[in-house]
């Protein structure tokens, strides 16, 4: 009990540091220790509620807001959504973002600009202006909500007030990015943490009378909502954007390929440390605002830009153990246990060695100095091993080729690429405890089932006490049971009920994503919940006679190849999987893809696509095709209202059969037509 009481104190004592700490430097804009610092009680506050989930029942770290009370700015909506970037870390990531929107646009990676702009370390926001006046501003918030901060942002005397031109959009939405120059920053460090950190402080004072104390600068680098649209490149909207009065980056250029991207890389991150700002990558955009609009965006990012960011930090430390864990596609990774070390300020106590394969090169033994490195939010990653400083009595690390719960692992051979994995595998899916726990991770998880009260921590307390065991199981708990349990009162019970209870309604996507076959993320499952519509057309795979012919209708489908076709398979063959599925269908209302847009051209509409088209991809025409209300089929049904032929290549059997069936036939030409109407 003693041991408890410590445990308690010493928890809370974590907490009302950090709430201290928040209070100084969002609120009182007088921050007493650096960000480094603040990670690292926030990391050991962390890490005692893994080890003690009660802990969460008594002040839990969600309770501490990184910003002041939500009451403090009036909320606004965006426009349009401020998505995030995708990141690039290497040329080979900038080759395959080259290659996967020419692929899209059905362009050769020549005939496609870009556009680079510095990444700078600051605080995104957005100026609003109607008929040339600035009307709102706004933080970024989520992306879709912002706060209304117009009266800070108005204290940047660079800032347009006003647009007076005679050109200037009725509506003219201007993404910015807010920062304070190093050597303006040395006037006031003793007052911030770092530049970042006075530029997003200063932003959220009460009193704009504070914000125009602290000299606050700005590049502005894209647009949101522009009525009507006059520009045709994002470099034409920076350059009459800046004779208008608002200031860009003088480092911003157009590029073409590969090797011009290299080089403006290596020249900006060579001139770092003598620019007046903080950068850490470099942002590269289709620079023709038509193909942009064409390339459109994922849930998450747009599909016309990426950030490639500068050189990983790293750090030295030691390995004390090398342990295997097993994720839910019954993957064994081997983790590095490390000696605590702060990487970018944050601390880090594990780095993966990815596979069995990656050991064996960079011969990673236990005891080893190593080097890590930390790029983005990625997981930390052993880069190189000190072997001058190596003990005369370690020994290499033997790979285990079997898994935690005893069963034999293989390295599996893609039938794509008739390459052997490097990753050793569990292949027992829901019959091994560890990849079925890990499972059950993943289904409660935000972007599946969202069951808020049913974390990671908590799943392993019920797994261990056998409360859940399997999906289904979710919606069977035993609450007699919990209610014994320490930090579990009549409030917290209800909230998990409500939490479940919610839960049991989900759309088709979600619940394809949730259970968690190996290569279908959101978007593959979005794609297939569109093919199947509902959850009876989709439990057809359970049969393997039907499965066959599904698995080659799916093939038609963009976004979905053999890797996915094959997983699919292998999912559906283990007799495990199915019942386990068809238990939890039994517990749920899952709700039939509905496609968004219900007035466009193709609304209700059932298509399929054969042949390659001159002008864009089949991507592209799906994507049209959905985007405008229509339903994209992988196959030939009387159910389908139109085939589409492109001129190269048709199918002419999927022709004939359209014809047979009475489906109308539309060819390039007059697609082409409809699309232009």
């Amino acid at each position: 009990m003693n041991d408890k009481i410590k445990i308690v104190n010493q928890y809370k004592k974590k907490i009302e540091i950090l709430k201290r700490h928040n209070k100084l430097y969002f609120i009182n804009d007088n921050p007493e220790i650096s960000d480094s610092a603040y990670d690292i009680i926030k990391k050991e506050a962390l890490e005692l509620e893994k080890r003690f989930p009660y802990l969460k029942k008594l002040d839990s770290l969600d309770s501490i807001v990184g910003a002041p009370p939500s009451n403090k700015f009036k909320k606004i909506k965006h426009l349009r959504p401020m998505l995030s970037l995708s990141n690039a870390f290497n040329k080979n990531d900038m080759g395959d973002f080259l290659k996967k929107i020419s692929n899209f646009l059905n362009l050769k990676k020549n005939d496609i600009e870009l556009f680079s702009e510095p990444k700078i370390d600051g605080i995104s926001a957005t100026l609003i202006y109607e008929n040339g006046l600035l009307k709102k501003g706004l933080s970024r918030g989520d992306g879709t909500t912002g706060e209304d901060i117009l009266e800070n942002l108005k204290t940047i005397s660079k800032i347009p007030k006003e647009i007076k031109t005679k050109n200037v959009p009725n509506l003219l939405e201007i993404r910015c990015e807010i920062y304070i120059g190093k050597k303006d920053f040395i006037k006031i460090k003793d007052k911030f943490a770092n530049p970042r950190n006075a530029a997003g402080g200063s932003l959220r004072q009460k009193s704009s009378k504070e914000t125009s104390k602290i000299p606050l600068k700005y590049f502005a680098y894209g647009f949101g909502a522009v009525e009507p649209m006059i520009f045709k490149t994002q470099s034409e909207f920076l350059m009459r954007i800046n004779k208008w009065g608002f200031e860009i980056n003088s480092l911003a250029k157009t590029i073409d390929g590969i090797d011009e991207i290299e080089d403006q890389h290596l020249k900006i991150d060579q001139l770092r440390s003598s620019l007046d700002y903080d950068i850490d990558g470099i942002v590269y955009k289709v620079n023709n605002l038509t193909l942009q609009k064409r390339l459109g965006s994922t849930s998450n990012s747009p599909r016309w830009a990426t950030a490639y960011k500068f050189s990983a930090e790293k750090a030295i430390t030691k390995i004390k153990d090398i342990v295997i864990q097993v994720g839910r596609t019954g993957a064994i990774t081997p983790v590095a246990k490390v000696d605590p070390v702060t990487v970018g300020g944050v601390v880090v106590s594990n780095a993966t060695l990815h596979n069995e394969d990656e050991i064996q090169r960079k011969d990673i033994r236990v005891g080893d100095v190593i080097k890590i490195q930390r790029a983005g939010d990625v997981i930390p990653q052993v880069v190189s091993v000190d072997r001058d400083k190596r003990g005369k009595n370690t020994k290499k690390f033997v790979f285990p080729i079997k898994c935690l719960c005893g069963a034999e692992t293989k390295k599996e051979i893609s039938k794509s690429t008739q390459k052997q994995d490097a990753v050793r595998r569990c292949v027992k899916g829901y019959d091994c405890k560890f990849t079925a726990k890990e499972k059950l991770k993943h289904i409660v998880s935000k972007e599946a089932f969202n069951i808020d009260g049913l974390g990671k921590k908590v799943i392993e307390q019920f797994w261990d006490l056998g409360l859940i065991k399997e999906p289904s199981n979710i919606f069977e708990l035993d609450y007699n049971k919990i209610k014994k349990l320490e930090g579990w009162g009549e409030l917290s019970i209800n909230n998990l009920k409500k939490a479940i209870q919610k839960s049991q309604l989900i759309t088709l996507d979600r619940f394809i994503f949730s259970i968690g076959i190996r290569h279908i993320g959101q978007e593959n499952a979005k794609i297939l919940a569109g093919f199947f519509g509902s959850i009876k057309s989709f439990i057809k795979l359970f049969n393997l006679k039907n499965r066959k012919q599904l698995l080659i209708s799916l093939a038609d489908l963009d976004g979905i190849g053999e890797t996915q076709i094959e997983s699919i398979n292998n999912f559906f063959f283990n007799k495990t999987n199915i019942q386990i599925i068809k238990k939890l269908i039994n517990k749920l209302n899952i709700a039939s893809y509905v496609v968004k847009n219900t007035n466009g051209k193709f609304s209700n509409k059932k298509i399929m696509f054969t042949g390659g088209f001159q002008n864009m991809s089949r991507s592209e025409a799906k994507s049209i095709a959905e985007n405008n209300g229509g339903k994209v089929l992988g196959s030939i049904s009387k159910n389908l209202d139109f085939l589409v032929v492109g001129e190269s290549k048709p199918i002419k059997k999927k022709i004939d059969q359209a014809k047979e069936l009475n489906i109308r036939v539309i060819l390039e030409k007059e697609w082409n037509e409809i699309l232009n109407s």
